[in-house]
């Protein structure tokens, strides 16, 4: 009983004090990781002092959550842009956010508890959950201040958040998505963990785990998932992983569990909130179009894949930015008719 107290208080003071410690950077135009990032991309997706979007905090419960923000009164749609577990909202921008505001859209690229520069009371209490409610909330507030449609973009875990959200919120208009990952499925589960033969053990343990005191321990996602498959240039990736606001970033065993466990609203074969478009990268080796394709097969709403060529799991080749922008765009506009 005596060794339980002292772990649990370990545990306790581990999380409030140290690694939960939220970003030092309060904007991003005071981060290098970013900027050094940014060099990796053909120059049309390069930001510079007069195209940085504007940046500003929205409260949701007890979190200052990070918007990168194009405002574009007149546009005909806003986009909101979801990252994964090994991105954050800059790193959107640069692929899409700005690209689609030079298109004349409206884009928000957000950061969820934990990554980027949102500011959080306690890392170990953030859940999987909590990021759905979260971009949901979110939207809502959107639509409260116009009637223009709103569209999701999620990059690798984040397009599974994006239809996550649509299941409970109908105020959205269509999802573009890289990759969708049914982590209810034990092949997606292994597939994109790292030690997947390890699986029978991993998972269960990570399950009993998040029951105890334990599952507040932070760990590392470039050492439970393949974030060396983040992105195909050797040269980007060592700056991602090298940054803790995104691929170099760590997150609790209950938060891990949360996402890997996360049952959602209804089935996927009920989904009939909006059309559905994955933008796949021809070169993802993390999560290839076969880990996408049984979601895609349940769907009964509108959908299509768009294959980008070249394209990283990150995508930073120009090829694959200028099919994802172009299929994008066309993608918003015939939805915008409908």
């Amino acid at each position: 009983m005596f060794l339980k107290r002292i772990l649990i208080s370990f545990l306790v003071f581990f999380q409030t004090l140290g690694w939960a410690v939220p970003p030092k950077e309060k904007f991003y135009k005071s981060q290098q990781a970013w900027k050094k990032l940014q060099e990796r991309l053909p120059e049309a997706y390069q930001l510079n002092e007069n195209n940085q979007p504007q940046e500003y905090f929205w409260q949701w419960q007890k979190n200052n959550v990070h918007v990168d923000f194009y405002p574009q009164p007149n546009a005909p749609a806003k986009i909101i842009l979801l990252h994964g577990v090994g991105t954050n909202g800059r790193q959107l921008s640069l692929i899409l956010g700005h690209p689609l505001a030079e298109a004349g859209y409206e884009t928000m690229a957000l950061d969820l508890p934990g990554y980027g520069l949102t500011q959080y009371p306690s890392k170990g209490a953030i859940r999987y959950d909590d990021w759905v409610q979260l971009v949901s909330d979110f939207i809502d507030n959107e639509a409260k201040k116009d009637d223009r449609p709103i569209f999701l973009y999620g990059l690798s875990a984040g397009g599974m958040l994006t239809m996550h959200v649509a299941m409970q919120n109908k105020n959205v208009k269509g999802i573009i998505g890289m990759t969708f990952l049914d982590q209810q499925r034990l092949a997606v589960k292994k597939g994109t963990m790292r030690f997947s033969p390890l699986s029978p053990i991993i998972l269960p343990s990570m399950q009993i785990s998040a029951k105890t005191p334990v599952g507040y321990m932070p760990l590392p996602m470039s050492l439970v998932s393949k974030m060396y498959a983040l992105t195909n240039d050797p040269q980007a990736l060592k700056i991602m992983l090298n940054d803790n606001t995104s691929a170099g970033n760590t997150m609790s065993i209950k938060f891990l569990n949360s996402y890997m466990n996360y049952k959602p609203k209804y089935n996927l074969s009920s989904f009939t909130q909006c059309p559905v478009l994955l933008t796949q990268p021809a070169e993802d080796h993390w999560t290839p179009l076969a880990y996408s394709q049984p979601v895609l097969e349940r769907l009964s709403v509108p959908h299509q894949v768009v294959m980008l060529p070249k394209g990283s799991h990150y995508p930073v080749e120009a090829e694959a930015l200028e099919q994802l922008k172009k299929s994008s765009i066309e993608f918003i506009q015939q939805n915008l008719k409908n």
